[in-house]
């Protein structure tokens, strides 16, 4: 009987790490989606009130997720050290990298600069934008390419 009860001890165990495991993945994939539904709708109403060439949805999108980056890390460091790893990774990583991808560019960014590492924020910045762009027209290249 004691080893059945040692066995099962053991079992729950191993499904408890593994569930601990995968809760990361839970929290950054519940975020990502609620997120991505936020970019979604406050894309659509935006667009519905501009008109015009420039890309004012996203470029609003960009801006409130960065802002709201720098209050979540603010407010993390400030009130809520204890469960910063699983909250930055529910919103931080989850739901405003599902929001935004420039708001972690804009935190990236910040952080060099707070560091004093002026020429590597130079180039992160500059180099982001110049080599996204860039990689975004050679993949349509290849495309086209592969495609003719």
């Amino acid at each position: 009987m004691e080893n059945r009860l040692s066995a099962w001890g053991e079992h729950q165990q191993h499904y408890h790490n593994h569930v601990m495991d995968a809760l990361p993945l839970i929290y950054v994939a519940v975020g990502g989606a609620l997120g991505s539904l936020a970019r979604y709708f406050v894309a659509t109403w935006i667009g519905r009130l501009s008109a015009g060439s420039f890309p004012l949805p996203i470029f609003i999108v960009n801006i409130s997720g960065s802002f709201l980056m720098g209050l979540w890390i603010g407010a993390m460091t400030l009130m809520l050290p204890g469960k910063a790893k699983e909250l930055h990774l529910l919103i931080a990583v989850g739901v405003l990298g599902g929001y935004t991808t420039f708001s972690t560019f804009s935190l990236e960014s910040y952080m060099l600069l707070e560091k004093g590492l002026w020429l590597q924020a130079a180039t992160y910045m500059a180099g982001s934008v110049l080599f996204s762009v860039a990689a975004l027209f050679a993949g349509l290249w290849l495309m086209r390419m592969v495609s003719a």
